[in-house]
């Protein structure tokens, strides 16, 4: 029984979790190579996570700030968490090769 219980609860911490996260999973940046961009968020971050860091480099501007640099073409993700391990944003980063003239 306190293992169900302890189940249910895990879940339902992972549901709480998840949803946040899924609500701010529609916001897209779109990079070109070569051309790095700054990125302002609207409250301090402590910790930034990466999905693939073969496609995006990340560099702290400030607690508020980041500059993101673009590495490869291809598509990752940047999870973005402040001081209590709460996720503040989930943005998808599409980086594209420039466009030859």
């Amino acid at each position: 029984m306190t293992t169900l219980l302890r189940a249910c609860a895990l879940g339902l911490g992972l549901l709480l979790i998840a949803i946040p996260v899924a609500a701010a999973a529609d916001r897209t940046i779109t990079l070109t190579l070569g051309v790095g961009s700054e990125l302002l968020l609207e409250r301090p971050f402590k910790t930034v996570l990466i999905g693939n860091p073969e496609i995006v480099d990340v560099q702290n501007r400030s607690d508020r700030s980041v500059l993101l640099e673009p590495l490869n073409s291809g598509t990752t993700n940047l999870v973005f968490i402040d001081e209590r391990g709460m996720v503040i944003t989930n943005l998808t980063v599409l980086v594209r090769s420039a466009r030859a003239v």
